[in-house]
């Protein structure tokens, strides 16, 4: 019996991140980076590079660490 590997991602919100890059530090998959673009307080906030891709393809595995770390709570995270 084959057993399914867990899968999860995040959701930043950019307009709450204060660009600390804790998240960014403790990601143990390096599946967060600074953005190139300004926030509307003007700071350049993190995201998340599996964005966009189907959830079959995550490597992030929902571990929460970024969420926990984040002064903020700019990040949820979501497990399937």
């Amino acid at each position: 019996m084959a057993t399914k590997s867990k899968r999860g991602y995040i959701k930043i919100e950019t307009e709450l991140c204060k660009g600390c890059y804790l998240c960014e530090s403790v990601c143990p998959h390096d599946l967060i980076f600074v953005s190139d673009r300004l926030n509307q307080k003007g700071y350049y906030p993190a995201i998340y590079s599996e964005e966009g891709v189907g959830i079959e393809k995550h490597v992030c595995k929902g571990c929460a660490l970024c969420a926990i770390v984040c002064p903020d709570i700019a990040i949820e995270v979501y497990r399937e």
